[in-house]
C-alpha cells in the first residue's frame, strides 16, 4: 500500500469498526436492560432488530446513492446520524421514567445511518484497489469490523458498570468525530464527470445483467455471509443469556468471555486475508471451510453443558465466521465494475444486516422448542447453504480462473 495511502485507509478501517459497535457493544449488558427496564427476553431482543432492520433496507438505497452522488457524499451524514440515533437512545434512558419506545426510536435512527456506512467503505476499497492488493485491503477491512467485535463487548460492560445506558452516548461521541475523519481525509475515487453521465435506466439495465450472469454465485455469497452473521450474534445473545442463568457470569467478565470468539474470528479474517491475497483460487474452498466449521460447531453447542467445552466450540464457530468473510467480501466487491459495485456491496451488506436482525429473536426461540433442536436446525441449515455455495460457485463466474 502506497504510504499516502495508509492514513486515508486507516480512517476508512474506522468505519466498519465503528459501524459494529452498533450491536456488539449492547449484547453483554442486554440482561442489565432488561432488568432495569423490566422487559421480556423477546423485548430486549428487539433493541436489536430495531437497529439491523432499518440498516438493511436502507443499505441498498445507500448503494445507489453512492454510485451516483459518490461514496462520501453518502457516508459521512450516514455516520452522524448514527452517532445521534445513540445519543436518543442515551437520552431517553437517563431522562424518561418510561424511556423503552424512545430508545427504540433512537436505535431505528441509529440503524438507518448504519446503512451507510460499512458496505460504502467496502465499495470505495473497491475502487481505490484494483490489483491483488484489493483482497488484503478487504481482509483488513473486515479486520477492523471484527476488532470492533472483540472490543465491543468488553467496552460495552465497562461503560455499563458506570451506568448501564453509558454505552449508548459511546456510539455519538466515536461516530461523529469520525465522520469529520473521512470528509477531510478519505479520498473520493468516482469523478464527478463520471457520476454526471451515469442514466438510472442504463444502470439498473447494468445491475441486471450481472445478476442474469452471475446470479446463484452472488446468491451463494449472500447466503454465506447472511448466515455467518444470522449465527454468530444469535449464538452471542445466547451466550449473554446463559452466562447470567446458568453460570452466574455477568458483567465486565461476560463481556471478556463474549469476546473469545468474535476475536478468533478477527484473528482468523486477518490471516484468511493474508492468505488469499496471493491464492484467490482458494477462495471458493475458504467459505466451505468456514461453513462446515461452523455447522460442527453448532452440533457441538447444541450438545455441550461444560463451559469450557462451550467456550471451545465458539472458537471454533468464531473461526469459520473469519474464513469465510474475507472470502465473499472479495468475490463480492469484485463481481462488478466500480458505477455498479455500490448496488452490489450494499445488496450484499444488507443481507448481513438482515442476518444480525434475525439472529437474536431466532435464537431467543431456544425457550420454546428447545437447545438440541434449536441448534440442530441452525446446524443443517449452515450446511445447506455450504451445498450451495459448493454447487453455484463455479470457476470463471465469480472465482478468479485456477493457473494452469
Amino acid at each position: 500500500m502506497q504510504r499516502s495511502m495508509r492514513l486515508a485507509f486507516t480512517v476508512l478501517c474506522t468505519v466498519p469498526f465503528i459501524m459494529v459497535l452498533g450491536n456488539s457493544m449492547l449484547i453483554p449488558i442486554l440482561p442489565e436492560i432488561k432488568a432495569n427496564l423490566g422487559l421480556t427476553l423477546t423485548q430486549v431482543g428487539l433493541l436489536i432488530t430495531a437497529f439491523s432492520v432499518p440498516a438493511g433496507a436502507t443499505i441498498p438505497v445507500a448503494g445507489v446513492l453512492s454510485d451516483h452522488y459518490g461514496r462520501k457524499t453518502i457516508m459521512v451524514p450516514a455516520l452522524v446520524i448514527y452517532g445521534l440515533g445513540g445519543l436518543v437512545s442515551g437520552s431517553a434512558a437517563g431522562l424518561l421514567a418510561q424511556p423503552y419506545s424512545w430508545m427504540l426510536a433512537g436505535r431505528v435512527i441509529q440503524g438507518l445511518g448504519a446503512g451507510g456506512t460499512y458496505q460504502l467503505a467496502m465499495a470505495l476499497t473497491g475502487d481505490i484497489f484494483t490489483t491483488q492488493e484489493r483482497t488484503r485491503a478487504l481482509g483488513l477491512l473486515e479486520t477492523a469490523n471484527g476488532l470492533g467485535k472483540v472490543i465491543s463487548p468488553i467496552a460495552g460492560s465497562a461503560l455499563a458498570l458506570v451506568i448501564w445506558f453509558a454505552p449508548f452516548f459511546a456510539y455519538g461521541l466515536l461516530a461523529i468525530p469520525v465522520a469529520l475523519a473521512v470528509a477531510r481525509l478519505v479520498p473520493e475515487h468516482l469523478e464527478e464527470k463520471e457520476k454526471a453521465r451515469l442514466d438510472l435506466g442504463a444502470y439498473f439495465h447494468s445491475v441486471g445483467d450481472i445478476f442474469s450472469a452471475r446470479g446463484g454465485a452472488l446468491a451463494a455469497c449472500f447466503l454465506a455471509g447472511m448466515f455467518a452473521l444470522l449465527i454468530l450474534f444469535g449464538v452471542l445473545s445466547y451466550l449473554s443469556d446463559i452466562l447470567r442463568l446458568r453460570y452466574g457470569i455477568t458483567g465486565f467478565a461476560s463481556g471478556l468471555l463474549i469476546a473469545i470468539p468474535v476475536g478468533l474470528m478477527a484473528l482468523t479474517s486477518y490471516l484468511a486475508a493474508d492468505h488469499l491475497k496471493e491464492n484467490e483460487n482458494h477462495l471458493k474452498e475458504a467459505i466451505l471451510i468456514g461453513l462446515i466449521l461452523m455447522a460442527a460447531s453448532l452440533m457441538a453447542i447444541g450438545l455441550v453443558t461444560n463451559i469450557y467445552l462451550l467456550l471451545m466450540a465458539l472458537s471454533v464457530m468464531g473461526t469459520g465466521t473469519g474464513t469465510i468473510l474475507p472470502a465473499v467480501n472479495t468475490l463480492i466487491t469484485g463481481a462488478a465494475a466500480t458505477r455498479e459495485r455500490g448496488l452490489i456491496t450494499c445488496l450484499y451488506g444488507a443481507m448481513r444486516f438482515f442476518g444480525v436482525a434475525l439472529g437474536p429473536p431466532a435464537f431467543g426461540l431456544v425457550t420454546s422448542i428447545g437447545r438440541l433442536p434449536l441448534f440442530t436446525l441452525a446446524s443443517l441449515t449452515v450446511a445447506a447453504v455450504a451445498f450451495a455455495a459448493y454447487t453455484w460457485l463455479h470457476e470463471g463466474v465469480l472465482l478468479p480462473p485456477r493457473p494452469a
